[in-house]
């Protein structure tokens, strides 16, 4: 079984930053990948960016120049640090761990932490 914890959402005005944590408890592969997705109001969930245990990263076009994704292998965790923040970057922030390869990919989600961006 595996758990995620995330931390580090809140409220932060248009241009700001934010990091975001997630740490993975229990049996963890290497082979697993993390990352994080977003849900915004009305709209469905979307991949933000993920990375995987050897280091190569994958980013929405709309974060790509702003947000990085990064992973310390020995704590199990992910990070994500999110700069220039707009307020369509609002949403519900979940930690992902992934396991295995589509169409037998299993996926763990954290519980969620809500960032906000005012304008």
């Amino acid at each position: 079984q595996v758990q995620l914890v995330e931390s580090g959402g809140g409220l932060v005005q248009a241009g700001g930053s934010l990091r975001l944590s997630c740490t993975a408890t229990g049996i963890i592969f290497r082979s697993d990948s993390m990352g994080w997705y977003r849900q915004a109001p009305g709209k469905q969930r979307e991949l933000a960016a993920s990375i995987t245990s050897d280091g190569r990263t994958n980013y929405a076009d709309s974060v790509k120049t702003r947000f990085t994704v990064s992973r310390d292998n020995a704590k199990n965790t992910v990070y994500l640090q999110m700069n220039s923040l707009k307020p369509e970057d609002t949403a519900v922030y979940y930690c992902n761990l992934r396991r295995g390869r589509w169409p037998s990919q299993y996926d763990y989600w954290g519980q969620g932490t809500q960032v906000t961006v005012s304008s």
